[in-house]
């Protein structure tokens, strides 16, 4: 288990790398993004003229309110602070969009990954490319890979675990549609069941209430969460990587989108010219926290 002291700042959080989650590739990551698109290979002529956007000239971005840190700041997708913000400008500028030709759209996130026409180009919204979320929606390549994390209170009951089996009794929380709550069910299988909740912000007003034991969220929120939402939190563990296949984010975009490949096309020039890996140290936490056995 990792205690993580409380920080004066979302600043000073922000400033340290993250170990073990950079998105450099590795040949697991490759596969994964192999999969997140079946666009052909031919390099896509990518322009402002020439992409099909919502709004003519601009490109509309989506992500759900309240826009969470460390992927945004302030609650404002627009000022390009924050992981995910930073992402979505820095694809646009790939595009060749600049950043007044950016514009953002609020899109609850089971609205983002369920079937029907979107009103954005893409999202970003820590959004874990699943095989079922591919039937319903386009996403690119993965821009960031993931890790999902058990977080509770010092005091708490699951406070000493180190294992999954430890987890057994526990009752744990996650938002709802996330594949942080699909874990609670299929990796942990605790014997009572998962609650499930709109938002991250209610999750941890519950685990405050003494409702829930835990929370199980992606490793950069479970930092945030732990030293700066919970006045006593900490980090009980990593869960392993379900038959060793990395979890990556990818943005989403419209089922059979002509946009799709470009936008992989911008990721994976971000990723290779090591854009991505400066964001990472840039705006998300660090930490050895411990995996879960």
């Amino acid at each position: 288990m990792l205690k993580t002291p409380r920080l004066a700042s979302v600043a000073t959080l922000a400033a340290v790398a993250l170990i073990g989650a950079a998105c450099a590739p590795t040949d697991e990551a490759d596969s994964a993004n192999d999969k997140a698109t079946d666009t052909p290979s031919a390099a896509a002529e990518c322009t402002p003229d020439t992409l099909e956007l919502t709004t003519d000239g601009t490109l509309t971005i989506g992500t759900d309110k309240p826009a969470y840190e460390p992927w945004f700041k302030d609650n404002d997708p627009s000022n390009g602070k924050g992981y995910e913000s930073a992402v979505a400008y820095a694809i646009a500028e790939e595009l060749g969009f600049s950043a007044d030709e950016v514009t953002w759209v609020t899109v609850p996130f089971n609205k983002a990954v369920s079937p029907g026409p979107k009103d954005f180009d893409f999202n970003v919204n820590q959004i874990s490319i699943t095989e079922e979320r591919r039937n319903a929606v386009d996403f690119s390549s993965g821009y960031y890979d993931v890790r999902q994390t058990v977080i509770t209170n010092a005091d708490s009951a699951i406070a000493g675990a180190t294992s999954i089996a430890d987890l057994a009794d526990a009752k744990l929380g996650a938002q709802v549609g996330t594949t942080s709550y699909t874990a609670i069910g299929e990796q942990i299988k605790p014997s009572v069941d998962a609650a499930v909740f709109d938002t991250n912000d209610q999750a941890v007003q519950a685990l405050k209430n003494g409702q829930i034991d835990g929370i199980v969220v992606d490793l950069p929120t479970a930092y945030y969460m732990t030293a700066v939402q919970l006045d006593d939190g900490m980090i009980v563990g990593q869960l392993p990587l379900p038959e060793g296949e990395v979890e990556q984010f990818g943005a989403v975009l419209d089922k059979g989108s002509s946009l799709t490949e470009c936008v992989t096309q911008a990721v994976d020039a971000l990723r290779d010219n090591g854009t991505l890996d400066q964001l990472v140290e840039e705006w998300l936490a660090q930490g050895g926290a411990p995996e879960l056995s």
